[in-house]
């Protein structure tokens, strides 16, 4: 705790007026202002911060391969994961992924309950930058409680005006970095440089800055309260052997203010001294000693503060704390649960899946378009024809060189002649190419209208990177 919190601790704040009978008043909001505290979860949290930041802000620039490592080419219609090239038939993977984010989710919470929320959520991770800008400009708690109640003065102007631009600064170099994720950063750097930014580009770094400002800046605990649904159906994840942080009402009740030396048994008090100071360093301004709370994120700035007092007066830590209802009442915490085992398997399950679902990911794309102009032609030696434009998508990080095959997908279906401009094609890494074919067979082939046929793509080099497709074949019914 910095010097804001030495010497006579400030008063509880004051509880708002009573509502005048037959009237109907919403109280307007607020500001918290959090007190800056230290403590092992603080440091945690601190560590959280820094490395989610790190990344966020540091991978955008990380080259690969003589590419950005992770950009979002949307144009391009091409993902670059580091060393994997994802293409839009490969979103099922996203949603894949999305869902196994979701069950990962819900696992912390039916564990650790919101620790999602106070150490990794983005909401909390730029609030807390906000937070110690907002310190390292306007001072401590008290300092900046007594600025925002006094008169607007040269003084104040320039420290708000000061910690606002470096919030905007910040915020524009978020939305930067945000867009540099599907825009390569380099060139967007140079664009900005250049003031030669698309509409689009400029529209998209704006919108997420003013999103981050606003945010993280002047919403902060209103968006976990208000905005946030995890919030609200939390509860539904929570048991008995949840971990949530809780005070311990037999031991700190009742609570009241005391002398250091004082023996809280004499005094017929409990451990709590009343001192307010959990409810000061909460980010959501809630009072933790009135009960599990839906606005709690779970950040345990309050296990920290009351441990230091704890110290302080000679007590035992730990009258707020990391717990669960099960120990509360002097139970064993069951980690392993019917929930929890379910989740460790569909977590495992859809994990290995995906992983091995990647890794025999074929690189290797082929549609197939028939062409819709006629339904089949007849040529000069009077063969039935059909038209296609075959779609090859090289998705492979080289490039390749391909046979193409047709055969029957039926039986009895034989003599299919595949007519190209050459025998071959070749496909540059990354790249898709049209390719126009026509189908070739001798009408006594045919016992159908519709016939199925299909086409096989193999590289020349690599007899695995091989994909078949099926198509229809239509032509007249020859009479027999």
């Amino acid at each position: 705790m910095k010097d804001d919190q030495a010497g006579t601790l400030p008063p509880p704040p004051a509880e708002n007026p009573p509502t005048p009978a037959g009237e109907e008043v919403y109280a307007s909001h607020q500001k918290v202002y959090p007190r800056e505290v230290h403590g092992i979860f603080a440091n945690l949290r601190m560590l959280g911060v820094t490395t989610l930041l790190s990344l966020f802000y540091g991978v955008a620039w990380l080259p690969w391969g003589g590419r950005q490592a992770v950009l979002l080419d949307l144009p391009a219609r091409k993902f670059y994961i580091f060393g994997l090239t994802f293409w839009p038939q490969d979103l099922f993977y996203f949603a894949w992924l999305l869902i196994i984010a979701a069950l990962a989710l819900f696992y912390v919470t039916s564990l650790a309950g919101r620790l999602w929320c106070g150490y990794a959520c983005p909401q909390t991770v730029w609030t807390e930058i906000f937070l110690w800008i907002e310190r390292k400009v306007e001072g401590t708690r008290n300092q900046q409680i007594k600025r925002d109640k006094s008169n607007m003065t040269p003084a104040k102007l320039r420290v708000k005006a000061t910690k606002h631009a470096i919030w905007i600064i910040f915020s524009l170099y978020t939305g930067f970095t945000f867009v540099g994720y599907f825009t390569p950063i380099r060139e967007l750097a140079t664009e900005m440089i250049n003031f030669n930014l698309s509409p689009w580009e400029t529209f998209w770094v704006f919108f997420y800055g003013f999103a981050t400002y606003g945010n993280a800046g002047w919403m902060r605990e209103q968006v976990c309260i208000y905005m946030c649904p995890y919030a609200r159906f939390q509860s539904a994840m929570f048991d008995r052997d949840t971990l949530v942080i809780a005070y311990d009402n037999e031991r700190g009740d009742p609570r009241g203010s005391r002398k250091k030396n004082t023996n809280p048994g004499q005094a017929g008090l409990g451990d709590c001294v009343d001192c307010t100071l959990c409810v000061q360093v909460c980010p959501t301004g809630i009072d933790i000693r009135d009960g599990l709370q839906y606005q709690c994120i779970g950040c345990a700035a309050c296990v920290d503060v009351c441990d230091q007092v704890m110290d302080k007066m000679g007590y035992q830590a730990g009258l707020i704390r990391y717990t669960t209802e099960r120990a509360m009442t002097g139970l064993r915490t069951r980690i392993i649960r019917p929930r929890t085992i379910m989740y460790t398997v569909l977590l495992v399950v859809l994990s290995a899946g995906l992983l091995y679902a990647i890794s025999q990911r074929l690189p290797l794309g082929l549609d197939v378009i028939r062409d819709r102009n006629s339904l089949y032609r007849e040529t000069s030696q009077g063969l039935i024809e059909n038209v296609y434009t075959l779609k090859v998508i090289n998705m492979d990080e080289r490039a390749h060189r391909y046979k193409l095959e047709v055969s029957g997908a039926e039986p009895g279906l034989t003599g299919l002649e595949l007519v190209m401009r050459k025998p071959y094609v070749e496909v540059p890494a990354g790249e898709v190419v049209g390719l126009p074919v026509s189908v070739r067979v001798d009408p006594i082939e045919l016992k159908r209208a519709s016939n199925q046929i299909k086409f096989t793509l193999t590289a020349a080099d690599n007899r695995k990177l091989s994909l078949t497709r099926d198509a229809r074949f239509l032509g007249p019914v020859m009479s027999r």
